[in-house]
Formats: C-alpha cells, structure tokens, sequence
C-alpha cells in the first residue's frame, strides 16, 4: 500500500510521521516510553528500560543524594552484594566470580589489561565481533606486538560448524587467548561456543566470551559453559538501565587479576573481603544506581507476560524467525543463518547501492538507513559485515531486533518500505 510521509523532523529528530498511520506495536509497549512516532525495531543496540525500572532508578538516585557519603562508604558495597546474588542466579555462576562493570566494552579491555602479553603472542578473533574489541585489539598489537589472527567465518551462512571449524582453525601453538560473541551483534548469529570453548581447554587455550546480547536473549549458565572470562551486557537484552555490564572472571584466574583503574580504596588493607570484589565495586566516584535496579529489570521482564523468562525468550525468538520469514518474502532476501542460530535478532544481507550513495554523508549508517527513518518513520539499524571501502565493500546487512513490545505488523511495514526504497537504489543504478 502506497503511502506518503513528509521528510522533516520534529524535536528530537522523530520524523513527523503520524501515530495513527503506523502498524500498532503489541499491547505490552505501553511499559516503555518509545515515541509512538516511530516503528522501532532496533531494541539490540541500546536496549530500554520499561518503566518499573525507570521508577526504581529514580528511587535509588534520589537516595544518593540525601546522604552521598554514607551510600558510598557504607550502603553501596552491601547493595551490589545483593545484585551479585541475583544476577549470579540469572546468568549461572557463583556471585563472588561477578564484577559489575559499566559495560562490555570496559569489561573486554580490562581482560586484555590484566593478561600481560607478550610480543609474538597471538589472539584468535573472527570477523564478526564488534569494533570495541577489535579495536581495542589493533592497539594492543600495536603497543605490545601481539599478533591478532582474524578467523573467517562466512555469512551468510549454513551451519554453525562452519563457524566453529573457522575459530579453531586459526588457533597455534602461539595462542594465548581466543575472543567470540556469544551472539554477534553484526550478523546476530548465536555462536557455538561450547565447542570452541572445549577445544581451547583442549589445548590450554584461554578463552574470553563477549556475551554483550546474550543475557536476556538466549538462556545462560556462564558456570556450565565454564571459558576463562565472560563479559556481558545488562542494558540490552535485559531491560537494565545503561552503563550496566559484568565481567566474570573463572575462580582459578581470579588472583591477581586487577581492574584496570585503581580507586583511592585500591591500598586498604581488608580481610573481611576479596581484593576482586573491592576493585570493582568501587572505581572512584560514578553513579552506581543503574547496576542496583538490574534485579528490578530482571522481575519486570519476568512478570510481564506468564511463564517468565522462557516465555519471553521464547516470544522473541518467535518473532524474530516470522519477521524474517516476512521481510525475505516481501524483499526478495534470503535468511542469514539456520534456525538453530537465531535468538531474538535476525540479520539480513542486502543488495549493494549505487556507487554515487557511498560518499554521502548520513545521520546513521547507511543512507538506506536514514530513508527508512525520514520517509518511513522506521528505526532499524544498517551496517556492514567488512571493511566497507570501495575496494573491500563487504556485506551490507539491515538487522531486525524482537522485543515484546513489537507485533508481526511492524516488520510487514518494514517490508513494504524496504522494498520501496530498494527499488529506488536499483532504479539510480540503471540510470547512473
């Protein structure tokens, strides 16, 4: 159906789209405060906070500051002892191995920090991890002359044992540390990191899971699982306000293993608690109300809809899998993955612009990106799996996210703008 929607931008930069001339979200978006202007369908990147966790958030900030002192001196180590126990219970490990970190992120470089390479080692990543860690990986070689070994793993892609064979493949004698996503923010493939992580032990191989998507999203037990470091996300999958993420370091790693910013508390000498514990509850003055309301975020989501967690996970997954089926149908695409590797985001590969788009400047990523936004009222984010040079364009890719707010109509929409918009690409084509 043929619609039209002016360009411009209200405050904010929410496109003047019309409420009433949108597909309806489910009934359960009236626990988040999205703008009812816009089609979101990007919850994987900086996830939302329904507003029982926003109310307790606005409690624990106002109990800061009716006395800062006793809440840092005094009241804050107590409280994240309480979050350690009941995040330890969500994630599956022993609370004492769980240092809250702001987010991944922090978390991946802070493992990098305490390794202590050496020139000549090497670090097996793939190319589907996210820019923080590479990046952070690129400067480590550069500043310690570790050599970073980059696994090629197709995509799309058949099996998860393609996946698998590519890791380990690149894996030598020189190997200090393997680093994978739990699920890949990129191309949102859930990884087969047992396999990866058994082998590693196999060959006295340490092994960092960036798990930044998968609490919330895919059922963890990090203890089962059992690599050498794990670090994750509570922002995204699990509701929690931002700036809230984990690191967990395994029991036999742990002595000696410091955060990399050492508060004015880092000398004290205490017997009553493990150095781990007190490098990390406390990094010098922050706000750390956000990482008190993750249990809040945790019995929100869980009453939300009946059966829990395995019932929104499950909900999620089931979307995701019918808005795939629903936007390669209408957009002539072809699913990214099998079904065993999808969680509750699925990854789509497009077809290349014209050349004249690449050099034009965006809000977003991708001028496709921004078309969907300005004329269509869609967020949705579009990226590329690759370098993205003229020479080394790699592979353009939309990824849909599924969260309980969004119905199947929001993605039929997304379909119908995609396609419209597509056309256009391919019709500057013919005639450039």
């Amino acid at each position: 159906m043929d619609r039209h929607f002016p360009t411009a931008c209200g405050a904010g930069g929410s496109p003047l789209i019309g409420a009433a001339t949108l597909p309806a979200p489910s009934a359960l978006a009236a626990r988040w405060r999205l703008d009812k202007n816009l089609v979101f369908l990007n919850f994987g990147s900086y996830g939302g906070c329904p507003d029982e966790v926003l109310a307790a958030h606005d409690e624990y900030r106002a109990r800061v500051e009716r006395d800062p002192v006793r809440f840092f001196k005094v009241d804050l180590e107590r409280l994240l002892d309480g979050v350690r126990e009941k995040v330890g219970a969500f994630v599956g490990c022993r609370p004492e191995n769980l240092a809250p970190i702001r987010n991944a992120t922090m978390a991946l470089a802070t493992v990098f920090f305490s390794k202590g390479f050496r020139a000549g080692d090497e670090v097996v990543t793939n190319n589907h991890e996210y820019s923080s860690g590479t990046n952070e990986l690129a400067r480590l070689a550069e500043r310690a002359g570790v050599r970073v070994v980059t696994a090629e793993v197709p995509f799309p892609i058949a099996d998860p044992a393609e996946a698998a064979g590519a890791i380990i493949g690149a894996i030598t004698s020189r190997t200090r540390l393997v680093v994978m996503s739990h699920v890949t923010s990129c191309t949102s493939l859930v990884m087969p990191v047992e396999r990866v992580i058994a082998e590693c032990h196999a060959r006295g191989v340490d092994i960092l899971i960036d798990g930044a998507h998968a609490p919330g999203q895919i059922e963890l037990d990090i203890e089962r699982l059992n690599p050498t470091y794990y670090v994750g996300s509570f922002h995204k999958w699990m509701c929690a306000p931002k700036g809230t993420g984990f690191l967990w370091v395994r029991a036999d790693r742990r002595a000696g293993f410091r955060s990399a910013m050492l508060s004015s508390r880092a000398a004290k000498v205490r017997e009553d608690r493990p150095l781990f514990l007190r490098d990390f509850d406390y990094m010098g003055t922050d706000d750390y109300t956000g990482m008190l309301c993750v249990p809040h975020a945790i019995e929100a989501m869980a009453k939300m809809v009946p059966g829990g967690w395995d019932e929104v996970r499950r909900r999620n997954r089931a979307l995701a899998l019918e808005a795939r089926g629903a936007v390669c149908a209408m957009a002539g695409l072809r699913a990214g993955c099998p079904d065993s590797m999808v969680g509750s985001m699925v990854s789509l590969a497009l077809p290349e612009a014209d050349a004249s788009l690449a050099g034009r400047a965006t809000l977003y990523d991708d001028p496709l990106q921004d078309a969907l936004v300005e004329k269509h009222g869609v967020q949705v984010p579009i990226w590329r799996l690759g370098e993205g040079t003229r020479e080394n364009p790699g592979v353009r890719i939309i990824r849909l996210s599924a969260q309980l707010y969004n119905s199947i109509e929001q993605y039929r929409y997304l379909g119908e703008a995609l396609v419209k918009e597509l056309n256009g690409e391919r019709a500057l084509k013919q005639t450039g």
